[in-house]
């Protein structure tokens, strides 16, 4: 069967396989750019980032000399923070420790930071055409459907076999290609719910085809209830009434911790609502405990509804004044002030983007 999938599969690649930008070099800097950018994240919303980064960051040794400020801003609006923390850092390792060359094997590349063995084995094999499999959720259903598994892919022991599986089809001549190939095959035909199984190059030989299976697999226990939470946050003026054009007055924001969630992007500071607060006293608290300066809650600006991989949120935004105390870097990475015209030089998520939207839309009226 295995000589059968790869004789098709790269035929089928040859002839159909879609243009993109990272397939347009064998510059191995290039495609872990790519290949960090692609996960959990859609092909089209990727190419503009991806060209715009090498633009700027053209080398491994552009990367690593860059402030992370500077990098987190140019990756922002692409979400997964914590990628471009990793690919950051992993340039500094390569750079600083290992003479600006990247590893060339699936093993190596996996001792650099935010590199598992999905993305080293995309990379080894791509770059530099080691057979190593890769496995991300495009190949997880092909696979499932392929074999007809009928266990449980999110276990240990299903995704162990998995990988076996992967490793024993990934051929010896052109294992880039093939990897390639398995995961557009995923992404344009065999798709989750209206699988193209007429266009299929592997449709003589999938086993969940064969016997009508194929919308069963793969299988995947029942989704949780996703929890959902009220966030508070404060546009903290220094010294003037709220109610006043914000055009050239200062303002508080705070750069999140380094590590966890949006770690290091800006923010209005604020956090999540406690049962039994209002919003207002949730916001004045949050500032106490992160920044430990006393403000005065004033009108609401903005709610703006966001979900998140395991939850969702309600962000309410509040404008505040500072009544007391110096900012200390209690909850925070750091903290300045600053007006509307400073704000482009810093990296924001998509919530505190449309927060300060909504504080240009103020100014304007």
């Amino acid at each position: 069967m295995t000589p059968d999938i790869t004789r098709s599969l790269l035929t089928w690649w040859d002839h159909d396989h879609a243009d993109l930008p990272w397939r347009a070099t064998c510059n191995p800097y290039a495609i872990w750019v790519a290949e960090i950018m692609l996960q959990q994240t859609q092909i089209a919303t990727v190419i503009p980032y991806y060209e715009r980064w090498l633009e700027r960051f053209p080398t491994v040794q552009a990367l690593a000399a860059a402030p992370l400020d500077e990098v987190l801003k140019l990756w922002e609006g692409l979400g997964y923070y914590s990628r471009a923390r990793n690919l950051h850092a992993a340039a500094q390792t390569v750079v600083n420790e290992l003479g600006g060359q990247i590893p060339t094997t699936a093993a190596g590349l996996m001792k650099l930071k935010g590199i598992g063995r999905y993305t080293a084995g995309a990379i080894a094999s791509i770059a530099f055409d080691e057979p190593a499999p890769i496995l991300d959720g495009n190949v997880i259903r092909v696979l499932s459907r392929l074999y007809d598994l009928p266990d449980d892919v999110t276990t240990t022991a299903t995704k162990k076999k998995l990988w076996q599986l992967a490793g024993e089809l990934v051929p010896a001549q052109r294992p880039g290609d093939f990897n390639q190939a398995l995961m557009e095959l995923g992404q344009q035909l065999c798709l989750p719910t209206n699988p193209r199984c007429l266009l299929c190059p592997l449709s003589q030989v999938c086993i969940a085809r064969q016997r009508g299976t194929r919308l069963e697999r793969p299988v995947r226990p029942p989704r949780k209830n996703t929890p959902h939470y009220d966030v508070v946050a404060g546009i903290i003026w220094k010294d003037r009434d709220t109610k006043e054009s914000p055009r050239n007055s200062a303002f508080l924001i705070a750069q999140r911790p380094l590590t966890g969630l949006l770690g290091g992007l800006w923010e209005f500071p604020g956090g999540k609502q406690e049962p039994g607060e209002t919003l207002p006293q949730a916001l004045e608290r949050e500032i106490k405990e992160e920044l430990a300066i006393d403000i005065a809650v004033g009108s609401h600006l903005i709610s703006i509804k966001h979900a998140y991989t395991h939850f969702r949120i309600t962000l309410h935004a509040f404008h505040a004044i500072h009544t007391g105390g110096t900012p200390q870097h209690i909850g925070v990475a750091n903290h300045t002030w600053v007006t509307l015209s400073d704000l482009d030089t810093y990296p924001f998520a998509v919530t505190d983007q449309k927060i300060i939207t909504a504080l240009k839309e103020l100014v304007a009226e």
